[in-house]
């Protein structure tokens, strides 16, 4: 895994603050730009005026979780026309939370710790990166 050519903006969305300073540290290593937002509301909040290459999405969070808020993502693309990425990740490791994930929306699904080889093969079977 080598640093990014074309550095490419995360937002992740994720409540549990070790977690954020360890994906943080971990992708800034390679040239990734990551905003972070603590909760569902707070990444729609962010998208609003912001744009990213993806996101990062943990599934259990207060106010607006995960799911939720990735239903509300696809609701607004409908009338963008465009997709943005959506990687869901959570601590639990059962197929039917992946199927989840799917059916909500989310593009591709990590479970917790979070993986840095496993997620560089989730950017190149999406086509985020070569």
């Amino acid at each position: 895994m080598e640093k990014l050519q074309n550095p490419l903006s995360v937002l992740l969305v994720e409540d549990n603050v070790l977690n954020q300073k360890l994906i943080f540290l971990n992708l800034s290593k390679y040239g990734f730009t990551i905003d972070i937002a603590n909760n569902g509301q707070e990444a729609l909040d962010k998208l609003d005026v912001n744009s990213y290459d993806l996101i990062l999405m943990d599934l259990m969070m207060p106010i607006m979780d995960g799911l939720e808020t990735t239903v509300a993502i696809r609701d607004k693309e409908k009338v963008t026309k465009e997709h943005m990425p959506i990687i869901g990740l959570t601590a639990n490791t059962y197929d039917a939370d992946r199927d989840k994930c799917l059916a909500h929306g989310m593009d591709e699904y990590m479970a917790k710790p979070f993986d840095l080889q496993e997620f560089f093969t989730n950017l190149t079977t999406l086509g985020i990166i070569q």
